[in-house]
C-alpha cells in the first residue's frame, strides 16, 4: 500500500491528524489563537507518541501532512502565541477510534470543529459547531449556515447546478423546526465568486464557509 506523503510515523496518528487541523484552519477563517483539542479513544492512548499533539498544531499553523517542522509545531505555536489546551478521552464509544475535536478562537470568532482520521491520510470532517458535517476535504465543499426555510435546499441546489457545479454529496442538519441548519454540499467542481456572493446575498442565509479541495 502507497500512503501520503508525510512526516511520520504513522499515516492515520499523524498525516491525517495534520490535515484536520488545517482543515479547521480554514473553517475557522484565521489562524486560531486559543485551541483546547480533545483526543478520544486510540488517540487518547497514543497521541504523544505518534506525534498527534504536534500534527493538529502543525495543521492549526497551516502546514501540510509533509512540512519538516510538523515536529517542532508545539514550539512554534508558543512562539505565534498560539495557546494550546491538550485533553483526553479514552473511551467514546460512539465515536470512530480516532477522533479529535479542536475548540478555536480568534477574537470574537470561535469555531468547533470535530474530525476523523480513516487511515492513509484520508479523513472526516464529522462535526461543525454542532452540526453534523460528513465530508472528506477532498472535494470542493460548500459549508452553508441558514435558517431553515421551506424550498431553500432545492433553491441552493438549483443555483448550483446553474453554474455548472455538480453535486456529489450533501448533508443537512438543523438545531430545530425553523431554526438555524446547516447544509454541507461536496462537489466535483469548484464554486466560483459570483455564485458564493449571491448565495450569500440571500436573506435566510447567514454564513457560507467555503473549503476547497485539500490533495
Amino acid at each position: 500500500m502507497i500512503g501520503p506523503v508525510m512526516i511520520g510515523p504513522s499515516s492515520s496518528h499523524t498525516a491525517g491528524v495534520v490535515r484536520i487541523g488545517l482543515a479547521a484552519r480554514h473553517l475557522l477563517g484565521v489562524q486560531p489563537e486559543q485551541a483546547e483539542i480533545v483526543f478520544y479513544n486510540s488517540f487518547a492512548r497514543t497521541f504523544e507518541g505518534h506525534g498527534s499533539d504536534r500534527a493538529i498544531v502543525a495543521g492549526l499553523l497551516g502546514m501540510a501532512p509533509d512540512d519538516k517542522r510538523i515536529k517542532e509545531a508545539l514550539q512554534m505555536a508558543e512562539k505565534k502565541g498560539l495557546q494550546i489546551t491538550f485533553k483526553s478521552v479514552g473511551n467514546a464509544s460512539t465515536l470512530h477510534p480516532n477522533t479529535v475535536l479542536v475548540n478555536m478562537q480568534a477574537g470574537d470568532k470561535k469555531m468547533s470543529v470535530m474530525g476523523e482520521s480513516r487511515g492513509g491520510g484520508v479523513i472526516q470532517i464529522v462535526e461543525i459547531n454542532g452540526f453534523e458535517a460528513r465530508f472528506s476535504t477532498a472535494l470542493y465543499t460548500l459549508i452553508i449556515f441558514a435558517h431553515d426555510i421551506k424550498g431553500s435546499i432545492a433553491f441552493i441546489a438549483n443555483v448550483l447546478s446553474q453554474a455548472d457545479c455538480n453535486i456529489a454529496t450533501m448533508t443537512v442538519s438543523r438545531r430545530g423546526k425553523h431554526d438555524l441548519a446547516c447544509q454541507v454540499i461536496e462537489l466535483d467542481h469548484a464554486v466560483n465568486d459570483v455564485t458564493i456572493n449571491y448565495l450569500n446575498s440571500l436573506r435566510y442565509i447567514e454564513q457560507i464557509i467555503y473549503q476547497p479541495k485539500m490533495s
